[in-house]
């Protein structure tokens, strides 16, 4: 069994599509270099155009990911495009049930 995790990424000025397509690209990327499993990815839109991304990596993966060339490529790309917001900082996670659309991937 593998990890679930949960990312939240707010755009930076301008970046908003550049975030989105980004968003399209990070799964199939990992998926493709053996990194997560077949388990959907989910991502959503948040408050403000916080991207929310649900996914769920191979056990030991996420070390093998730090020393990917075109992972850690990828992720400077979030870098450029993003800053990575801790999810207690949503406004969402205050509700008791916190609502997101949904971002087709």
């Amino acid at each position: 069994m593998g990890v679930m995790v949960i990312v939240a990424y707010r755009p930076k000025q301008g970046c908003a599509e550049e975030l989105e397509a980004l968003v399209r690209e990070h799964v199939p990327c990992l998926r493709t270099l053996g990194l997560v499993t077949d388990r959907p990815a989910q991502a959503m839109f948040g408050l403000d155009g916080i991207i929310v991304e649900v996914f769920e990596w191979k056990e030991g993966a996420i070390e093998d990911a730090h020393r990917s060339a075109r992972v850690v490529e990828l992720w400077e790309r979030f870098a450029a495009a993003c800053d990575y917001v801790p999810l207690r900082e949503l406004p969402e996670a205050a509700r008791m049930f916190a609502e997101f659309r949904p971002l087709a991937l």
